[in-house]
């Protein structure tokens, strides 16, 4: 399949590269970097705005002192001009919401109470759709790939195991579209691909 090759389900374009890149996190090479890594904390959806401020009382537990720290000085989120809303940073570094585990690998802490059944959401859906990122404008929303070189290894793996980056991911788009999206794409990528 050609990377220009576009998608159309449901209004929403799907790159080709969303479709034909593999890839697959590899945790134990990256330590979870783009929850570290960035010039702004994961992107939020307005409607996550208020579940990060219900969530919080159970989420601090799984927080370091210094995210809880940060998350009382700037708030559950903060908003960029440019970018919207996002989880705010712990010193213009890692989320607010990381915690390290004793190998040093960043995890997230909402996911963590998630799944601890303390909390039912399980974390921003941008974390979630990572490396597809959602583009939005007033009159179209398109998903693409976003390619980073902290990603090299999720690449490397994705490559061995043969995974693309959609079927990665699935559980995500599923999560944010629907099962029906994520039939249709597959359906239409396998089509491309005969």
């Amino acid at each position: 399949m050609k990377k220009n090759t576009l998608f159309i389900i449901d209004d929403i374009f799907v790159s080709g590269e969303v479709t034909d890149t593999l890839f697959a996190c590899d945790l134990a090479k990256c330590k979870g970097a783009c929850c570290v890594g960035g010039d702004l904390g994961a992107p939020l959806e307005d409607a996550e705005l208020p579940i990060l401020k219900e969530i919080l009382p159970e989420v601090k537990p799984y927080m370091r002192d210094d995210g809880i720290l940060s998350v009382e000085i700037q708030g559950e989120y903060v908003h960029d001009a440019e970018y919207g809303y996002s989880t705010p940073l712990v010193n213009d570094a890692e989320c607010v919401y990381v915690s390290f585990d004793d190998k040093g690998v960043a995890l997230c802490a909402i996911e963590q109470a998630y799944f601890d059944g303390k909390i039912a959401f399980q974390k921003p859906i941008s974390c979630h759709l990572y490396p597809i990122r959602v583009h939005k404008t007033q009159r179209m929303e398109s998903l693409n790939y976003d390619e980073w070189d902290i990603c090299k290894a999720a690449c490397v793996r994705g490559k061995k195991e043969g995974i693309p980056v959609y079927k990665f991911v699935k559980d995500a788009i599923i999560r944010k579209y629907g099962e029906a999206f994520f039939a249709q794409l597959d359906a239409a990528v396998q089509a491309e691909m005969e």
